[in-house]
């Protein structure tokens, strides 16, 4: 398939990253696409400055690690949805932060499918996010995959009130 047919993911095994490869192979298949899913990675030496001394692992180890997280949340999303199993995916590690391989993932893609993570205002105002970063700069339509919200109607526990929306 050429690359234009393909839908690119970003999983990091996050339940938000499930619920995007979950949209990305029910978009795939609506059409008659394949699925790329990225995860990426900082190399280990980044970690030593973060963290401090220790035995740091290989970059095959942090490579391999990666690759059995999205491996097992693509398992996941097939046993869930078995009429999925038939969408062509390639699963790949790439090096850099999320967002920049995202993004050059992104270059002839048919759509980049991201998950949302709900940091906050301020937070995602001072650092960004990945989603936003991928929306801004994609050189194709990008769907940021937002959880499900609990129907107004849903049985609640007793005495717990559902919080309102903020008046607009």
């Amino acid at each position: 398939m050429e690359e234009s047919t393909a839908v690119v993911v970003g999983v990091d095994g996050s339940p938000e990253s499930r619920m995007a490869l979950r949209f990305a192979l029910e978009d795939a298949h609506r059409r008659g696409a394949r699925v790329k899913a990225v995860t990426a990675y900082l190399s280990p030496e980044y970690w030593a400055a973060s963290y401090g001394v220790s035995v740091l692992p290989t970059i095959e180890e942090v490579v391999e690690d990666n690759l059995i997280v999205a491996r097992d949340v693509l398992k996941t999303a097939v046993d869930d949805a078995p009429g999925l199993s038939d969408v062509p995916v390639e699963v790949i590690a790439l090096p850099g932060a999320p967002a920049r391989v995202l993004i050059e993932q992104s270059q002839g893609a048919a759509l980049l499918v991201v998950g949302h993570r709900g940091r906050g205002g301020i937070k995602s105002a001072l650092l960004g996010s990945v989603g936003m970063h991928c929306v801004l700069h994609a050189t194709c339509p990008v769907t940021v995959v937002r959880p499900q919200q609990e129907p107004a109607d849903a049985p609640r526990a007793e005495g717990v009130e559902p919080i309102p929306a903020p008046a607009s």
